[in-house]
């Protein structure tokens, strides 16, 4: 079955709006799977429900390799994980901690001051309740001790333009989405959200170096197919997929775009959206968020 998929074209489907993190990845991947696979690759953007429209619609698509979903932390939850054979991580990467420019905060030890100056006055956006953008904020807030106000929407890239235009104050965003503003002086990059400082950002300290120790959170992207679909096409699809990820042009742009190439396993995959899903039930649990349906 595997060796003659795929016979037709592809269908790739994206929760969220154009313009964020999922969507651009989803895109630079799209027309290098075509070349591989002589199919087209059609990218389609589904938002809605912080992801879960999208998500629900690729998990009543038919199980046979054709229509997949490009995931992240806020489509996949514990009560829908079952739902999809997981394919491949294209990427884990951190996230920036992104402030409009008139913020008064240059850092995030001035951040916290200035949230416990101002409880609940400070605003954050994301891309949906339960997703990476949002519990990373989270996250920064139950450990600074402090009270800052949740914007959702419906994707990051909405949520980016309120930043831009001052309608938000933060967003905990991928690198690939708020990049190149904060590279143009349009937004303020206060941190990384990782272990490590980002190669794209050398200068740009961590947020556990620099007020927040302890602090770590990363947000991920990844190919998932309906549950029932068949091994060997889920295998397939995954060889797939990391063949392309492991291309040096591939690379260098996703690098560029401030996103860590992945690429794994199916084995590798579920073993990684567990141990990730454990982290943020916890946070969800003890903050008393509910993830949407």
């Amino acid at each position: 079955m595997a060796q003659d998929f795929p016979a037709k074209p592809v269908r790739v489907v994206v929760p969220f709006p154009p313009g964020g993190g999922a969507d651009a990845l989803a895109r630079l991947l799209g027309p290098q799977l075509a070349s591989r696979w002589g199919q087209q690759v059609i990218v389609e953007n589904k938002p809605g429900a912080s992801g879960h429209l999208g998500a629900d619609f690729v998990a009543q698509s038919p199980a046979d390799g054709y229509t997949l979903l490009m995931s992240s932390t806020a489509s996949l939850t514990e009560k829908n994980v079952d739902r999809f054979a997981p394919v491949s991580l294209v990427s884990a990467s951190a996230y920036i901690v992104t402030a409009n420019p008139r913020v008064a905060a240059q850092n995030i030890r001035e951040l916290i001051a200035l949230a416990r100056a101002n409880p609940a006055r400070l605003t954050f956006g994301s891309s949906g309740v339960g997703a990476a953008s949002h519990l990373s904020a989270e996250l920064f807030k139950a450990m600074a001790q402090v009270d800052m106000l949740h914007v959702p929407y419906k994707g990051t890239g909405q949520a980016l333009t309120d930043l831009l235009a001052g309608q938000v104050d933060l967003l905990f965003a991928p690198s690939q989405t708020v990049l190149p503003h904060v590279k143009a002086g349009r937004l303020k990059a206060l941190a990384v959200t990782g272990a490590k400082r980002a190669q794209t950002l050398p200068g740009v300290p961590t947020v556990a170096e620099s007020g927040l120790p302890g602090y770590e959170a990363v947000g991920w992207f990844g190919l998932l197919a309906p549950a029932t679909t068949p091994g060997s096409i889920v295998l397939k699809l995954s060889a797939d997929v990391n063949s392309v990820l492991a291309q040096a042009e591939v690379r260098a742009k996703m690098t560029a775009l401030g996103a860590d190439p992945g690429g794994n396993t199916p084995e590798e995959f579920a073993r990684f959206i567990r141990e990730d899903q454990a982290k943020w039930a916890k946070l969800m649990r003890q903050a008393g968020i509910e993830a949407a349906e």
